[in-house]
């Protein structure tokens, strides 16, 4: 027997001896992971197996480099193994039980005999098994039970057992009245869903699989564990939510939260967890849960005491965290300030083990991110802000831990305490001014920002990013910390290369860089930003199209005509036209915004329209034609103003004969906003100072705008009514 082995486009032939002919064919002539050089598959059409004998007979070819090390490999999972695959097609069903049991016993703990039973075809057996009607309960259980034990092994098994379609198996098998064959399958199930490798939507593909699974609730405490254990792991979207919540999911696992049992209970409080994240009518419909008599805030309360396990303590508070998030409890809530944060900030203590503090610092973090109060809360809880500077020490020299494997394992995932220290500073700081001053003057924190902002973990540079978007926003904190760490050059490295998520955040950061007081501006300006700036107006990306021409727009205010112009000139006009007509509201007011900037100062606005003063009208006439908000048409009409100021530049107003029916028409408008902006236009375009002020007064005269302007001095809105009094006066003076 031969294989054929391609390698870049070289085919050389691999002799197989025949008592390895019986393990291949169990591979089913395809590659396995156990294998990855043996390899049968379709020969080109002038080259059959026999042909392939010759070759290697003939001494043409010759076994690959790996080949002898694999042959052994085949040869040993055919002696050691072999007889238990052959026992389950014994013709007597006693044999076959007996089989089962003994491979049962064979595999536990033993994840090589388990690979090499699922190499030599043993789960097919043992679904066809479990499948058939003929078979006693007690055989179709013995199966359930070793694919459980196969699925137990490594990430392989799991994506053999999946390949071999044991799902859909194992749901069929849930339809039989037998408890203990039930348990059998629902905790293969379980342990094969909570694998991350595990496609979660096999779950889903049938309607009907849910509402039964749902059912088998209250057929036994196992039923009950593995049946929450399933639903919390394969909950994954607001899909997968809706699906469990309108199957009865809150009302039927939510007894189990006083189950005697601690497994249930914690497995139906994940579920909670889950069901409720980033989901108001799921959460709203917790809070008014009744259990034995006691609204579901408060079981989740009770839980978070401290004699309670850490894992209860932690998940009840993530409950109550995504319930509050939602809407459902107020952030002023007793249960949120008294009991759930407290409880959070406990569990960033160094006392508890790494994967706690990650999870902790996370939930909090997305607990208190939009309220202030919660955050000025922490912040002067148990020193939480020099606390979480322990995460960046972890761990210390001096570690507690004794465990080799613990600490073998907290090293690798150290970094996760990094970005989780990072959100929750992101989130204390992202409104308050004295504690943002209390973050960055923890010990050495900005200098692990910047440290953090060039990690190799993607997820720490998102943190750290995001951590410094939150600093950014204090006028203070740029003019100090920012500018003394230069923490502009990592920035401007980190936008050079990275994926979309970092990107926003980072040219988030920026645009706040780059205002008028920040010291980083000049320096910034000086290493070519506005390029990269322009190519990310190009984005598919709503929100990095909105951050490039926030940026261009921080950068245009107040800034000398060399950087208007080349600001100009690296947009180009085409693109700059083509962001005011984006369907996007948020790129079409920081366009504006930009236009607005640029077109300020009457030399720049001068020269800025007498080479695109063309397109600009035209882009302002379709704006204000259009359908669009009050705060788009009010920047439009302010940009107008600003055109109206120019020197030369107002002209294009006065001898477009249908502008000034636009300003005439907004200026008794409904709305005061528009109202004051379209009569800023006025007052520039007649005020009396000005060359041609005469002219213009006259021609705006006969076409009614005095009688408009002496009704707004009328008005109740004290601006617009002093506004219209300004100008007014230019037709006294």
């Amino acid at each position: 027997m031969c294989v054929c082995n391609v390698l870049k486009h070289e085919v050389t032939f691999i002799a197989v001896p025949n008592d390895c002919i019986d393990a291949l064919v169990c591979l089913g002539w395809k590659s396995f992971p156990l294998f990855p050089g043996l390899k049968l598959p379709s020969l080109p059409g002038q080259v059959d197996e026999l042909q392939c004998l010759r070759r290697w007979e003939a001494g043409l070819c010759s076994p690959s480099r790996d080949f002898h090390r694999q042959l052994a490999t085949v040869r040993e999972v055919t002696a050691t193994s072999r007889h238990y695959v052959d026992r389950l097609f014994d013709p007597d069903p006693q044999n076959v039980l007996q089989g089962v049991i003994d491979m049962k016993n064979a595999v536990i703990g033993n994840n090589k005999q388990k690979a090499n039973l699922i190499v030599l075809g043993a789960v097919p057996r043992l679904l066809y098994l479990l499948q058939q009607s003929s078979s006693s309960l007690e055989l179709r259980t013995e199966c359930a039970v070793v694919l459980g034990s196969l699925a137990m092994g490594t990430e392989n098994n799991i994506k053999s057992l999946v390949d071999c379609h044991i799902i859909p198996a194992l749901l069929q098998g849930l339809l039989c009245s037998d408890l203990i064959f039930i348990e059998a399958c629902l905790r293969c199930l379980r342990t094969i869903f909570i694998s991350p490798v595990t496609p979660v939507q096999l779950l889903y593909t049938d309607p009907t699989v849910i509402p039964h699974i749902m059912s088998l609730l209250s057929r036994s405490q196992h039923t009950q564990e593995y049946i929450t254990q399933i639903f919390a792991h394969c909950c994954k979207t607001p899909e997968h939510q809706m699906v469990l919540f309108n199957h009865g999911a809150i009302q039927n696992i939510a007894p189990l939260l006083i189950s005697p049992s601690y497994k249930v209970r914690m497995q139906a409080l994940k579920c909670f967890s889950v069901l409720a994240y980033e989901n108001a009518q799921v959460s709203m419909t917790l809070v008014n849960v009744l259990v034995d008599g006691e609204q579901l805030s408060q079981v989740f309360a009770r839980m978070m005491q401290r004699d309670k396990p850490i894992e209860m303590q932690l998940t009840a508070a993530k409950c109550l965290t995504y319930m509050c998030r939602a809407g459902a409890i107020r952030t002023d809530d007793n249960c949120i300030i008294l009991k759930t944060l407290p409880c959070l900030v406990r569990m960033c203590s160094k006392e508890r083990l790494l994967e706690e503090r990650v999870e902790g610092a996370e939930t909090l973090a997305f607990l208190m991110e939009p309220d202030i109060e919660l955050q000025r809360i922490a912040s002067v809880t148990d020193h939480l802000v020099s606390m979480l500077a322990d995460y960046f020490k972890y761990p210390s020299s001096v570690s507690a831990i004794t465990d080799i494997k613990r600490l073998d394992h907290d090293l690798k995932h150290a970094h996760e305490l990094r970005q989780a220290a990072f959100k929750l500073y992101a989130s204390l700081g992202s409104n308050d001014e004295d504690i943002r001053k209390k973050i960055t003057e923890t010990e050495n924190m900005m200098d692990r920002i910047v440290s953090g902002l060039s990690e190799s973990s993607i997820k720490v540079r998102l943190a750290a990013v995001r951590c410094l978007h939150s600093l950014s926003r204090s006028v203070q904190q740029l003019r100090t910390s920012f500018h003394d760490h230069a923490v502009w050059k990592p920035l401007m490295k980190l936008l050079q290369n990275a994926p979309d998520e970092v990107l926003v955040m980072a040219s988030s950061t920026l645009c706040n860089l780059l205002l008028e007081f920040s010291p980083s501006k000049e320096p910034i300006l000086e290493s070519g930003v506005i390029e990269l700036l322009c190519s990310l107006t190009q984005s598919d990306s709503p929100a990095l199209r909105v951050n490039g021409i926030w940026a261009l727009m921080n950068m245009a205010f107040q800034a000398d005509q060399k950087v208007k112009v080349e600001i100009v000139r690296a947009l180009g006009t085409e693109q700059l036209f083509r962001l005011l007509s984006d369907p996007d509201t948020n790129v079409l007011m920081k366009t504006l915004g930009l236009l607005r900037n640029l077109l300020s100062t009457r030399p720049h606005i001068d020269q800025i329209m007498s080479s695109h003063g063309k397109q600009i009208m035209q882009a302002v006439t379709l704006i204000l034609e259009g359908e669009h908000s009050i705060e788009v048409k009010e920047q439009t009409l302010c940009i107008l103003a600003n055109i109206a100021d120019g020197n030369t530049a107002k002209e294009l107003i006065m001898t477009n004969d249908d502008m000034p029916q636009k300003i005439k028409y907004y200026m008794g408008h409904s709305n005061v906003k528009l109202q004051l902006a379209a009569t800023f236009c006025i007052s520039n375009l007649i005020w009396n100072e000005e060359d041609g002020s005469q002219e213009r007064q006259d021609k705006l005269r006969e076409m009614g705008f005095v009688d408009i302007l002496h009704k707004l001095t009328q008005a109740s809105d004290p601006s617009l009514c002093d506004r219209a009094k300004t100008a007014m006066q230019q037709y006294l003076a």
